[in-house]
């Protein structure tokens, strides 16, 4: 047998090559999708663009306020959302389940604190029953007794689990500080909530909650927009639903307190969340502070990553990101770093968001973070599942779709000035609320040494 040949491959970069960078490509102009529109005498509002490639059709169903911002109607609306698809007068979840998997298709539920949410797919040619499914549902659940019960337990176990964890008591610690007893500052739902909850209530929240006036419902697939939209509604049109028109008010802001230290003792490492108001995506504010947010920790090329993950080590995977509700925004800092650098990551932080907001911002960062805000929205909608959740997006922010070519061409055009005047809104330490969850016997005093300090038990 003769001995293999080897291949040696020159990694040494080549002269003529050195030096030269390639020239950014102008932005290139986003293809619009043609979307059909209709709202039908229900209120239901239902947007459809054709999308083919593959033989599918993916849709989305927004309703408007899933909460009514207590803790224990949260239980109810997490159980309502899990029980939905568990059965009807006419089907069992087996007989839901098999009809599905007969259309090819999926549907799922999920729950916040501004929406409930139906979603799913199936085949394009079998669209007209996954269509007469879905109205079934909608119109038809029944919750039943057997089912709540074995969801209830799952739930309080996932609940257990969750509020065990510390990144969620952080998250938990920031929102409350950030909202009160506004919808938003609730948090999770407790195991002894979720036991408590009956069948007979999730029935009644569905009968309230569940209804078509300013819901939403999104088509996207191989299917043409206007014969969705007729398909949808000889399903839907007599979808009927409860209750006063839903909604949640905007939330009260207070001015940051004290750092916030929630004790876990003998923990290995702390979890550092800032937190304070943003601006959502219809304000004119929000491409700037889009751009500021990326420069400083939104994505893997960082000035935060730079610093507390490549140079310190503190940290594996820092970031920052804006969470827009329907009702308020939030501008955030994550880090989770080893108990023993608490008090320097702490300051790490906010040494690059008054970096921020004191400028400058060098044209490479801006135009790297221009790049990659329009690339990966461009990539989001490539697909059908891309579309239809970006379209969703769009409809509950009352955003029309030529959004998609104007916000590109709006963030092109800003300038470092503008985006450093964004960060000296949004990203101003002084006024986010610091939240660590940590052990308190280690990291108090050298936090102390600069901030004042709230401890609380987890």
């Amino acid at each position: 047998m003769s001995a293999a040949k080897s291949t040696f491959v020159s990694t040494a970069p080549r002269p003529e090559l050195v030096g030269i960078v390639p020239e950014v490509p102008p932005l290139r102009a986003v293809k619009l999708p043609t979307v059909a529109e209709r709202t039908l005498g229900n209120g239901l509002r239902i947007l459809a663009a054709r999308r083919s490639g593959v033989p599918r059709l993916e849709a989305r169903l927004i309703v408007p306020a899933a909460r009514d911002g207590k803790a224990p109607q949260s239980a109810r609306a997490i159980l309502f959302a899990k029980t939905l698809l568990s059965g009807t007068s006419a089907r069992s979840s087996v007989d839901i389940a098999q009809e599905l998997q007969r259309l090819g298709g999926s549907l799922d539920t999920g729950v916040d604190s501004d929406h409930i949410f139906v979603f799913g797919s199936t085949l394009s040619s079998e669209f007209p029953h996954f269509l007469v499914l879905l109205s079934e549902v909608l119109a038809d659940a029944t919750h039943p007794e057997d089912e709540v019960s074995v969801q209830r337990e799952v739930a309080a176990q996932e609940m257990t689990l969750a509020l065990s964890q510390p990144a969620t008591l952080a998250r938990q610690a920031l929102m409350r500080r950030l909202y009160g007893n506004h919808s938003y500052g609730e948090g999770l739902p407790s195991p002894e909530e979720m036991a408590a909850v009956k069948a007979g209530q999730l029935r009644k929240l569905g009968d309230r909650r569940l209804r078509p006036e300013g819901s939403v419902l999104i088509l996207v697939g191989d299917v043409p927009p206007n014969r969705a939209l007729d398909l949808a509604e000889a399903a839907l049109a007599s979808w009927e639903g409860g209750g006063g028109k839903p909604g949640l008010k905007p939330p009260a802001l207070a001015a940051p307190g004290p750092t916030l230290l929630v004790d876990r003792p003998g923990a290995v490492q702390t979890n550092i969340r800032m937190g304070g108001p943003a601006v959502g995506r219809t304000h004119r504010d929000a491409p700037a502070l889009a751009l500021a947010n990326l420069i400083f920790g939104g994505y893997f090329v960082s000035r935060l990553t730079d610093n507390i993950r490549e140079k310190r080590g503190y940290t594996y995977s820092p970031g920052s990101g804006v969470q827009s509700n329907r009702s308020a925004s939030s501008f955030l800092v994550v880090a989770d770093v080893g108990t023993e650098v608490t008090a320097p990551a702490l300051v790490e932080i906010r040494y690059e968001l008054n970096r921020m907001l004191a400028g400058p911002i060098e044209p490479a960062e801006l135009l790297s973070a221009k790049r990659y805000l329009s690339g990966t929205m461009s990539m989001s909608v490539q697909t059908q599942a891309g579309l239809a959740s970006f379209l969703g997006t769009l409809a509950v922010n009352d955003l029309p779709v030529e959004y998609l070519r104007d916000y590109p061409a709006q963030v092109d055009t800003l300038t470092a000035e503008e985006v450093v005047d964004a960060a000296r809104k949004y990203l101003d330490p002084r006024r986010l609320e610091t939240v660590l969850v940590g052990d308190a016997s280690v990291i108090q005093a050298s936090v102390e040494a600069f901030d004042d300090v709230e401890v609380e038990a987890s």
